[in-house]
């Protein structure tokens, strides 16, 4: 990008120069070289920047190159330190920019590692980085999922029952962004909370739950079935008698610690921020899943994958079936808003490209009623509150789903549905288990009825002349619908496969849904409309990962936890889990068999379905206690099935 379409694309009306050539002297603003040296405490190299951009209080500095290096950087830092010497207490964004292509690198307020905006690849407005400042705040995952424990505790001893915890926070939050908004409040620290505090002791208890009340009936505005939904999270959170029993007091006390302990360390404005403040929100589904261990709350990281996956982007309708929370449809919308910034298009059009994602792209049904809360919460908490999300049964909404029209469809179905939930005709051959208690397809009903609809609207899109498209679609599900050779779970295979390709399936930690759901589960991506039989009668491979490490481990009241390993500077600031994403995309990419990791195969609706059934050990990196580990796990598996006993006084 060339330094005008720069100026331009800030804005012109903010460019400061007191050069020819349209650049920026500090030695100039100082008066000579020698004032400029006496208000820096020594000598300098550069004086001369290319664009200075100011308005009152803000300012952006920008150095352009053919191509910056690493070396610019300095010189950069050397252009901040002069602005600050002659222009002290002003808020700065330093960017290097390439003239060669749309390249930049974006600090805010220092040159360095922690002030470094790695996610910031477009060249914004004005308005834009003046708002990077509205909420200083940085993101520290770990520390939100410390002190939402501690809140948990603080619900507790408030008698918030569990079940009701992350509706309740989750609306508290929404209460409290509308509180700093109306109080003009741009940063969070401890002036912040008393100025928060003095607004609450002007009302009772009763007040600041109407004040609540207030805030859902605004960001509902417009909304589908507004009504039911404000009906449905007023029922279910403030007119709990719980709730209503809280004092003043105990209001203040939670709203001060999601304030203080949680917001704070949130950015919204990243896609990182987003991230945690969706981890923050499904954290306390985990607080609840004693009640029932078959629930699985998708963890965030996994969302993620399954988005890249399917390759999730600003042009796609997303559409989550059985979306519970909405983590999917959460994950979903972040990158999209994300792949909006592109830098071909004026801040209007990524206005008007993001409003089109939050309007038409995203798409959910839920059949509970508290979940269906909890996923209409989660998305007002990440700015879209007019989501098309349908309170019933995903076997009730077909038209619903063809009018979405998905090209991507993210899942983790329910494990253990109640066989009277599902439509008969895909209980023929149940026989008695089509009045059990639970799915003995294990989810992959759920599957099949998705990959049925989406036949049905590519049949009547050849019918009307259109052209039909394919249809992306990765699915959680049980282990045992991979390795499962029952002859229900065979039989939902062979359906799957006469229509649609199975394109990959992962493997995933033991744990994955720790501490909620003990399930092991495996990652799916079909493409449904495309038969797993080619034309010529051969079978098309499939993808098998071995992705039993992702990178995290269990601590205590936190759950499963990203590690980090130390940077060139011996700081742990680099995800291991960014590494192994990277790591198992590429394997799937590429089609790679390396040996521990991945397999590729083609399979039958007869075959296991897992890496572990066609991968090579990879040998050299076994050791003795593998050896012992294996050994141990058999002889416990003996145990169970009765073959052993661990005291056989049998002779």
């Amino acid at each position: 990008m060339n330094r005008h379409d720069m100026i331009e694309r800030i804005g012109s009306k903010y460019l400061t120069t007191n050069i020819e050539g349209g650049e920026y002297s500090y030695v100039v603003e100082a008066g000579s070289k020698a004032k400029l040296e006496k208000a820096l405490g020594h000598c300098f190299n550069h004086f001369k920047l290319d664009i200075r951009l100011e308005d009152d209080d803000f300012v952006i500095l920008i150095e352009t190159k053919q191509n910056f290096v690493d070396s610019d950087v300095e010189q950069l830092a050397e252009y901040l330190e002069e602005e600050r010497a002659l222009h002290p207490g002003k808020k700065v964004i330093c960017i290097l920019a390439n003239t060669k292509n749309d390249k930049i690198r974006v600090w805010k307020s220092f040159i360095d590692a922690d002030n470094f905006l790695k996610e910031e690849t477009v060249l914004g407005t004005m308005e834009y980085y003046k708002s990077l400042f509205f909420f200083n705040r940085q993101n520290d995952r770990e520390r939100v999922l410390k002190n939402t424990y501690a809140l948990n505790e603080l619900l507790h001893k408030k008698d918030i029952a569990e079940v009701l915890r992350s509706q309740f926070v989750g609306t508290v939050l929404l209460h409290i962004k509308d509180l700093l908004k109306k109080l003009e409040i741009t940063e969070i620290n401890e002036e912040t909370k008393q100025q928060v505090n003095k607004a609450l002791k002007l009302m009772s208890a009763t007040q600041i739950i109407a004040g609540i009340k207030g805030t859902l009936t605004e960001l509902l505005d417009g909304s589908d079935n507004k009504s039911k939904k404000i009906e449905l999270l007023q029922k279910n959170v403030l007119e709990n008698q719980k709730v209503k029993a809280l004092k003043q007091e105990d209001w203040i006390e939670i709203i001060d610690t999601i304030l203080m302990d949680i917001y704070k360390y949130i950015d919204t404005n990243s896609s990182e921020g987003q991230d945690i403040l969706n981890l923050f929100f499904i954290a306390f589904n985990k607080y609840t899943g004693k009640a029932d261990k078959n629930q699985a709350f998708t963890p965030d990281h996994i969302t993620e994958f399954m988005c890249r996956l399917t390759e999730v982007d600003c042009n796609k309708v997303v559409l989550d079936g059985t979306c519970g929370s909405a983590s999917f449809l959460v994950q979903a919308m972040v990158k999209e808003l994300a792949d909006c910034k592109k830098p071909n298009l004026s801040t209007n059009e990524i206005q008007k490209l993001q409003q089109n994602v939050k309007e038409n792209n995203i798409y959910g049904i839920e059949i509970e009623e508290k979940a269906f809360g909890l996923s209409v919460t989660n998305m007002l908490i990440h700015g879209d509150g007019n989501s098309n999300i349908k309170l019933g049964s995903c076997f009730d909404y077909k038209q619903f789903i063809k009018e979405a029209d998905p090209n991507i469809i993210l899942m983790n179905p329910p494990y253990n549905a109640k066989p009277r939930s599902i439509p008969n005709s895909y209980k023929n051959d149940w026989g008695k288990a089509k009045d059990g208690k639970e799915d003995p397809t294990k989810g992959l009903v759920f599957v099949h009825y998705f990959s049925d609809v989406i036949k049905e609207l590519n049949d009547e899109k050849i019918k009307n002349g259109d052209q039909p498209k394919p249809v992306k679609l990765a699915v959680l599900l049980p282990l045992a619908c991979a390795i499962g050779t029952g002859s229900l779970i065979t039989k939902e295979k062979e359906v799957l496969l006469k229509n649609n390709t199975l394109e990959a399936v992962f493997s995933l930690p033991a744990e994955i849904f720790y501490p909620g759901s003990s399930v092991c589960a495996c990652c799916m991506l079909f493409t449904l409309g495309q038969p797993h039989i080619k034309p010529d009668g051969t079978t098309r491979s499939t993808f098998f990962g071995y992705c039993k490490d992702d990178g995290f481990v269990k601590k205590k009241n936190l759950g499963r936890v990203e590690q980090f390993i130390k940077d060139e500077k011996g700081n742990f600031t680099i995800s291991k889990w960014k590494s192994i994403e990277e790591e198992w995309l590429k394997l799937y990419e590429e089609k790679a068999v390396v040996d521990g990791k991945s397999a590729v195969e083609r399979v039958t609706a007869d075959d296991e379905w897992l890496c572990e059934a066609y991968m090579k050990t990879d040998y050299t990196k076994l050791t003795a206690d593998d050896f012992q580990r294996t050994l141990n796990n058999y002889l416990s598996y003996l145990v169970k099935e009765g073959n052993v006993y661990e005291d056989d006084n049998r002779g």
